[in-house]
């Protein structure tokens, strides 16, 4: 096709890849003919010739996007393995939480326990006596026990058979006490100076209440004799 301004036949893009070639290699051409030794010598000896490097570009395409596709997998492989790694750190966060969360609430409970207050064991059913002499004898000695006044059962037993015969309301008006306007009284014959003086605290002020005679006689007893049974006459 002819150039409506020049007259010369319009190249196309094939025509001027192809002058571009042939330029090039001219160039290159020239440029190795002036670099020192690439012509012949002063020996004679041609230089060696350059054997041109081949370059694909479809090549190095595929080579740069097999490397972007291994990249890829393992950012992959190794978001996969991170999401992995922090669920199971997740879940044995989450088993502590619930195991100290277990503990906390049973030593919780059991501190509660523990400040339950302690119910106080009933208190005994008060000892009952008999309201005859061996009632009256073993309460006396329940007290002379508590307040450290020595005696026995046998020693007592004993001296209150001498002394009236096991009559609480018994009373001397014949000898030197009763002529002095103070007779012996009670179960151990005790005149009323003597009662006031031992009385032992806890007991009746009454000098015929048994047990309150018995327990004074005894510890007067106590403090002359050393114990009532050391006692076998009028004392």
């Amino acid at each position: 096709m002819r150039s409506p301004i020049s007259g010369y036949t319009r190249l196309t893009k094939v025509h001027k890849f192809s002058a571009a070639g042939i330029a090039a290699a001219g160039a290159a051409a020239l440029a190795f003919a002036l670099v020192p030794g690439a012509s012949a010598d002063g020996n004679g000896q041609q230089a060696a010739s350059v054997k041109p490097v081949a370059w694909n570009a479809s090549s190095f395409g595929a080579t740069q996007s097999d490397e972007l596709s291994k990249q890829s997998d393992n950012a992959a492989k190794q978001a996969k393995a991170d999401a992995e790694a922090k669920k199971k750190a997740d879940a044995e966060a989450a088993a502590k939480a619930k195991a100290d969360k277990e503990r906390a609430d049973k030593e919780a409970a059991s501190r509660s326990e523990e400040r339950k207050p302690v119910k106080a064991a009933p208190a005994p059913a008060p000892k009952t006596y008999a309201n005859n002499l061996d009632g009256w004898i073993k309460e006396a000695l329940d007290i002379m026990h508590a307040k450290g006044i020595p005696g026995t059962y046998n020693g007592l037993y004993r001296n209150i058979m001498r002394e009236s015969t096991g009559n609480p309301n018994a009373i001397n008006n014949w000898d030197s006490n009763a002529a002095a306007g103070i007779p012996s009284k009670g179960l151990l014959q005790v005149i009323d100076p003597t009662f006031k003086a031992y009385h032992v605290d806890g007991t009746s002020w009454n000098i015929y209440d048994p047990v309150a005679n018995i327990t004074a006689a005894c510890n007067y007893a106590a403090k002359v004799y050393g114990s009532m049974d050391n006692v076998n006459s009028a004392y």
